[in-house]
């Protein structure tokens, strides 16, 4: 996968990021990781809010890539992708990782089953984090005009 076959293909569109975009962005990732380590809520709750954390994430290095992810089906899968495409080999076990919880996100959201496990959250919540101190690295190192 490339981006020029993503715009081929119509699945992103270039896009200039601002300072504030990616704040706004940044503020997102904040609260869903606070959130996430809430001991009360339940194991879903708390896995399907890490795994926001680490979707933002991505997005936040999308979009300094110069792009955004199509309003189309599949988009999460895409973003994912599309954090190995703009940080390359340091985000492909992260990302494949996050693909994996995207289909038990799938579940708890759209059936409605109980299916994350105390483990899982928390392992979730610690990759999210990791990955978010990788993309502001990649920041640092690639696009310094976009730091926090």
């Amino acid at each position: 996968m490339s981006w020029k076959k993503l715009l081929q293909d119509n699945k992103v569109h270039r896009h200039t990021t601002s300072r504030q975009e990616l704040t706004d962005i940044r503020r997102l990732v904040a609260r869903d990781l606070v959130d996430a380590a809430i001991p009360s809520l339940s194991e879903d709750r708390r896995f399907a809010t890490a795994y926001n954390a680490a979707l933002q994430t991505a997005k936040i290095a999308i979009a300094c890539a110069g792009y955004r992810i199509a309003s189309v089906p599949g988009h999460h899968r895409l973003t994912f992708e599309g954090a190995k495409l703009a940080i390359g080999r340091p985000a492909e076990h992260l990302a494949d990782y996050f693909d994996a919880c995207r289909r038990k996100r799938n579940e708890i959201d759209y059936t409605g089953a109980t299916v994350a496990t105390s483990t899982e959250a928390d392992e979730l919540l610690l990759h999210a984090t990791s990955f978010l101190d990788l993309v502001e690295s990649w920041i640092d190192s690639n696009h310094p005009s976009m730091r926090r």
